[in-house]
């Protein structure tokens, strides 16, 4: 099977190893925390969950991330990369824990808002970082292979975490803040791998930075700019329009993803565990799609290129959200599931590597946390439209169509792009 192989040879790496494994590890807590934290806001059995709270939430967790973003980015490109994930996965998990006291206190919303936005804006300055990282642990021949596993990898340890967190939930310890902890437990774990690291090991290079935290802080909206007009560079044209087709993917994947939330809760159970149980097999078989976009994707692209995979992966989308969201049955809704999480991620898996090879070590910082950026905004948008279009049980013919139209715009965008 092409992807152990490529695999084996990525783990003769020894740095890509421990980076992966610190990857695995902080994804798979992310997986827990925002299960137990989906349990607590969507599912707990004395809340009457709308689609506009779900939103609500959304907005609430992500939106001020996209202020401190271009920061962070800035910063990113400045400090020592092994420190962000050590010391951000120790703060995720002191920050964790109080979400975990906050949740057993039984304390307005907002106050618990305020921990889980502290441990999610952590949580996208250290992915940011391990993205930025990755060029530094394997060479330029192999930075595809290593973009197809290593977010995948990732992405699969959240759906694992995710998983563990339901079988926590439901059979060992009816207590969201229970789980929380399980999720402190594994942040903790991966600050202790960031530690068989060298500190200078993945950049960025000292003498390419200032090293005064104050030249750094001065010189953020001079470094975003400069950021923003690298990207745009006409050598790095095809890195900007990737990224603006993910931005619109992720749009539609976050739409999605509330419908389903409503479908789980009201329209197919008749209980809070049934509709856990429900959207647990959704996140797993999405899970399964991720898992296959990583086989496939590699060689998906060296034929036909990153930029026409992604039109392959836009166009199959459009198609098959449509055939198969419409009846609002739960197999079709699941297979849909395993469908929009190959799509999604074999185009994420061809974004990563467009602007991991065409932008400079020195910018990737500022770029991939931009990166995020547009990634929380397009799912906070989408999660607001849900609440304008879902009904109470989440079914919503205009909102199927509406994403199916999007696909089909990104798929016929970047045709056009690839043909000039």
């Amino acid at each position: 099977m092409s992807v152990v192989r490529d695999l084996r040879v990525l783990l003769r790496f020894g740095n890509f190893r421990r980076l992966l494994a610190v990857r695995l590890l902080s994804q798979c807590a992310d997986g827990v925390y925002q299960v137990a934290l989906a349990t607590y806001v969507v599912f707990s059995p004395e809340k009457q969950t709308s689609a506009g709270a779900i939103a609500s939430a959304m907005a609430v967790l992500l939106l001020p991330y996209s202020l401190i973003g271009p920061f962070a980015g800035v910063l990113l490109d400045r400090w020592r990369r092994r420190q962000i994930l050590l010391y951000g996965n120790l703060l995720r998990a002191v920050l964790a824990s109080a979400t975990a006291v906050l949740m057993l206190s039984h304390v307005p919303d907002w106050l618990f808002y305020v921990s889980a936005l502290c441990v999610t804006a952590v949580n996208r300055f250290v992915l940011a970082g391990l993205s930025a990282a990755l060029p530094r642990v394997v060479d330029a021949e192999r930075l595809v292979m290593a973009n197809s596993l290593s977010p995948t990898a990732g992405t699969l340890a959240a759906v694992a975490g995710g998983g563990l967190a339901f079988v926590v939930r439901l059979v060992v310890a009816d207590s969201d803040a229970a789980v929380v902890l399980l999720g402190c437990a594994l942040y903790l774990c991966a600050a202790l791998v960031s530690l068989t690291m060298a500190a200078d090991l993945l950049g960025p290079d000292r003498e390419q930075v200032p090293q005064r935290l104050t030249a750094a802080l001065k010189g953020t909206a001079h470094g975003l700019a400069a950021g923003v007009r690298h990207l745009t560079a006409p050598q790095r044209r095809e890195a900007a329009w990737a990224l603006g087709s993910i931005t619109l993917m992720r749009f539609c994947y976050g739409a999605l993803t509330v419908m389903v939330l409503m479908l789980c809760r009201y329209a197919w159970s008749s209980g809070t565990d049934e509709g856990l149980a429900l959207l647990g097999l959704a996140v797993g078989i999405s899970g399964v799609g991720f898992f296959v976009a990583a086989v496939v994707t590699p060689s998906a692209v060296g034929r036909l290129g990153p930029g026409r995979w992604i039109v392959v992966c836009s166009t199959a989308a459009a198609v098959l959200e449509l055939a198969l969201m419409l009846p609002f049955a739960e197999v079709s809704v699941f297979v849909a599931a395993f469908v929009l999480g190959l799509v999604t991620q074999g185009a994420k898996i061809a974004t990563d590597t467009v602007v991991q090879s065409s932008v400079e070590d020195g910018f990737r910082g500022r770029i991939f946390s931009l990166y995020d950026v547009l990634f929380n905004v397009a799912f906070v948008g989408a999660a607001a439209v849900a609440a304008l279009m879902l009904p109470p049980d989440g079914r919503s013919v205009a909102l199927v169509v509406t994403v199916a139209v999007i696909y089909g715009a990104i798929a016929g965008a970047m045709a056009r792009f690839e043909r000039q």
